[in-house]
């Protein structure tokens, strides 16, 4: 049977007494420790998911602690061997390290030595694979639910729709305040579609000078100005089969405007300095600050490109309006940050839950998934001045925290339960009833219920 527990060191020496005395010092420690007299012997505990580390002597009779720490590596390359040497073996030790071996230790040595070495190995074992876990939970997340997080009312209406519109072909216009994650619905409408395969090519409106703007957008020809050497793709026509975004679409000059609209209306446009269009076949989602009707009755942006781009429009919500979202989305920014810094995910207290789900986040996602990388990283963002200063909201009144924390741990206890409410009542110790009483007081949804209510 193969050992795979957390902590589990394998003790090779082929001198009984010496290996006792090594396995007591390990176990007096706390660690869970099998002795063998062979490498052969320990190589059949061995496979890719053994979570512990091993202990050798170099010499042993048959294979050698070098054999072990070569068929180790073969079997499972992330489990750290430790090398136990006799003075005339330092050697073959610093070569082994350079072969992959965590450490050696240079007999004799003391208890203090061996524990502290295999804590420090076991430390790092576990590390890597908790990171390989990690890796494998973000690549597996594929599914429309783990692209736009969130549980509250708001966003399962936003998964809803782009859901039923990602396949169709019509333009779509996404209004949101800056950082709430408009270019992630854009993208995910654009990998659920069937242009999947084609470009998706992103457009910053407001970050392009208006000198450069229709060059970019649309291309042109050798010659078509000065210093335009040869033929340029524009953006417009890159993205032709896929998808274009154009963010912040409300900052778009006016004279570009109508090219647009003609692109958009006959599917064609003219590279500067050309005399034949060029046929183009794409989607455009279109993303906005505020309210596009104010800037056309302002008369900085054309109705009629407003009706040719909003049959469709997704509206998300600010954060600060769904405040249930704000401890999951935080919880997988530390997931992903985690992978990124290789570094391990602090788990969150209900302390920091609460302080999360107070502050406003005026700069939505973005500025909390900054918070969870300096979360993962120990940089002081300190969940606790979160909650009192750098630019928090004034305080609310102690009613409304209390009630913005108690909604946030029922839809949180609901999503552990897989929205069966009788669980999750369970879960935080109130009646069924009160719990449904509760749910309905804070507009909650519950999906997935199973605990058969009538």
């Amino acid at each position: 049977m193969v050992i795979q527990q957390t902590g589990a060191v394998l003790y090779v020496e082929d001198d009984e007494l010496v290996r006792r005395a090594g396995m007591q010092s390990l176990q007096l420690a706390g660690f869970e420790t099998a002795g063998f007299a062979s490498a052969e012997a320990a190589l059949v505990q061995i496979g890719p998911d053994f979570a512990g580390v091993v202990v050798s002597d170099i010499r042993l009779p048959g294979a050698s602690g070098l054999d072990l720490l070569a068929q180790c590596h073969e079997r499972a390359p992330g489990v750290p061997v430790i090398l136990v040497t006799g003075h005339g073996d330092i050697s073959m030790a610093v070569q082994a390290m350079r072969d992959g071996a965590y450490d050696f230790i240079e007999k004799p040595f003391s208890a203090e030595s061996l524990v502290e070495t295999v804590r420090r190995a076991l430390e790092r074992r576990r590390l890597e694979l908790e990171n390989l876990a990690l890796r494998r939970e973000l690549a597996g997340h594929n599914s429309l639910a783990s692209r736009i997080i969130g549980r509250s009312p708001a966003i399962e209406q936003v998964r809803s729709l782009i859901a039923n519109v990602a396949p169709i072909d019509a333009s779509i216009l996404i209004s949101g305040d800056t950082g709430a994650g408009k270019e992630l619905v854009a993208r995910s409408l654009h990998e659920l579609s069937p242009r999947r395969d084609k470009p998706f090519v992103a457009v910053n409106c407001g970050a392009m000078p208006e000198s450069m703007f229709e060059s970019e957008m649309f291309g042109y020809e050798q010659g078509a100005f000065t210093g335009a050497a040869k033929r340029r793709i524009g953006k417009l026509e890159h993205a032709s089969g896929g998808t274009l975004f154009l963010d912040e679409i409300e900052s778009m000059p006016l004279a570009l405007q109508v090219k647009l609209l003609r692109v958009l209306q006959e599917g064609v446009l003219e590279r500067l300095g050309a005399n034949q269009p060029v046929r183009v076949d794409l989607r455009v989602v279109a993303a906005a600050k505020g309210d596009m009707n104010e800037h056309v009755a302002a008369g900085t942006f054309r109705r009629d490109l407003l009706y040719r781009l909003n049959v469709v429009t997704i509206s998300l919500p600010p954060l600060v309006e769904r405040r249930e979202d704000i401890v999951p989305l935080f919880e997988h920014f530390v997931l992903d940050a985690a992978v990124r810094y290789q570094r391990p995910a602090p788990l969150l207290t209900e302390r920091d839950r609460m302080r999360l789900t107070q502050r406003d986040w005026p700069g939505n996602v973005r500025e909390l998934r900054n918070a969870a990388d300096r979360h993962v990283l120990g940089i002081p963002d300190d969940l606790a001045a979160i909650a009192c200063g750098g630019g928090a909201p004034p305080p609310q009144a102690l009613k409304d925290r209390v009630e913005l924390y108690e909604r946030a741990l029922i839809a949180d206890a609901l999503a552990h339960a897989g929205g069966a409410v009788a669980q999750a009542a369970e879960q935080l110790k109130m009646a069924k009833a009160t719990l449904y009483e509760k749910i309905r007081r804070h507009g909650l949804v519950v999906r997935g219920e199973q605990d058969g209510r009538g």
